[in-house]
């Protein structure tokens, strides 16, 4: 649950108690009817789900999103189940957050504070921290108006105009107007300093391999497994959100690659972040070859294929060419199992696009994905100006 956004929070032992809530609006794509991603998220916020409430609407409400009948119901769940809070799969506005905390009688959450709280309790190096904490302060400074509404309510005395709330309000945001400038000057800092490390391997000559994919599909797991690394692997969600970087050695080229490990991506992964994270995801915009990792083993996985993409194109890395890597075989079934190791798809009119099954965790297909990166390799490099990949994700915001 959202710490800074909750109004009120019962004390219980153990970990908060959260009713789920997804909404499918008419001609909006990608709702969960299950709620599964969305309980894997709060499971890795460390929450508890309890109950999940889906609803239809052409379209939300604006001043509580699902509609009064709907918030009842959902009032109706808290109380049946004990809940601490609701987690809506969409974001909400400042308004509807607002007004569903009154009307529920628990603290609020949406799916964009979700991820922002998980992107902060992740975060390891110095650089992820201030981008998450930029993230996190530009999604608060919009909702001040609920936090601080208890004292908007108290007046000066008479003949005066506004009160201690009007004040406390206008000095919230300014200390957090002049901590995102801080913020933002520092990191300027860091990306010049990652910029200069990255134009001296462009320099050297270094071919560049990025892992890019949904969260959770194993990329961490497949990092290790090639270079023999010691990265967090975990069964969860952004369990890693900060590149990491190793040469990687390939027998049949009798060379070494670069290899770097990015932070997953998520259906609606907030803009805020893609914004913050920009100087991680360049390090996918100025590869040489892209390992997309698929899990072969979701039943959406092709939903997730999708999002990837999606992003890929937002921040200006559609055009690096890819291998598709459907990792964790080894949890399919027998008949599900594919009858090659590798193959190409044709998606256009652009050239096909190598495909390789493996197990990072059991091992099998590396040998092909190794040889894949290989051919790659051994196809040539078209050589790219220095500053492109920057330039690139500018124009794409």
């Amino acid at each position: 649950m959202n710490r800074d956004q909750a109004t009120s929070e019962p004390t219980t032992e153990g970990p908060p108690k959260a009713v789920l809530v997804g909404v499918d609006i008419s001609g909006v794509a990608g709702f969960d009817p299950s709620l599964e991603e969305l309980a894997l998220l709060a499971a890795s916020a460390g929450d508890e789900t309890v109950a999940r409430v889906t609803a239809r609407r052409k379209t939300p409400d604006a001043a509580l999103f699902v509609g009064s009948g709907k918030a009842d119901e959902i009032r109706e769940v808290v109380q049946g189940t004990g809940a601490n809070g609701v987690i809506f799969d969409q974001s909400l506005s400042p308004v509807q957050q607002r007004n569903l905390e009154r009307h529920l009688g628990v603290p609020v959450a949406d799916r964009t504070g979700l991820i922002l709280d998980i992107f902060a309790a992740r975060a390891q190096s110095h650089e992820g921290k201030l981008q998450v904490e930029l993230a996190r302060l530009q999604y608060l400074s919009t909702r001040l108006v609920r936090r601080w509404s208890h004292l908007e309510r108290q007046r000066g005395g008479i003949g005066t105009r506004g009160g201690p709330g009007e004040t406390q309000i206008e000095l919230d945001r300014r200390m957090i107007g002049e901590r995102i400038k801080s913020l933002k000057v520092r990191l300027e800092k860091v990306q010049r300093q990652r910029g200069t490390q990255r134009r001296a391997r462009l320099r050297s000559g270094s071919f560049r391999v990025s892992l890019v994919g949904y969260t959770n599909a194993g990329k961490s797991t497949l990092f290790n497994a090639l270079v023999k690394a010691r990265t967090l692997a975990a069964d969860q969600l952004f369990a890693t959100l900060d590149t990491t970087t190793r040469a990687l050695w390939l027998e049949q080229a009798g060379e070494a690659v670069s290899l770097s490990d990015t932070v997953g991506f998520i259906r609606e992964l907030p803009h805020r972040l893609v914004e913050a994270f920009k100087a991680t995801l360049v390090e996918a915009v100025e590869a040489d070859l892209l390992l997309h990792v698929v899990d072969a083993s979701s039943p959406a996985a092709a939903e997730q294929q999708e999002q990837v993409l999606k992003v890929l194109e937002e921040i200006g890395a559609a055009g690096v060419p890819q291998i598709l890597v459907f990792n964790k075989i080894d949890l399919l079934e027998p008949s599900r199992l594919p009858r090659v190791a590798h193959d190409e798809l044709e998606a256009g009119p652009g050239p096909r696009t190598p495909r390789v099954f493996i197990s990072a965790h059991d091992g099998r297909g590396l040998a092909e994905l190794r040889g894949l990166i290989a051919q790659a390799l051994m196809a040539g490099r078209a050589p790219r100006s220095v500053d492109s990949p920057e330039t690139r994700f500018e124009s794409a915001h």
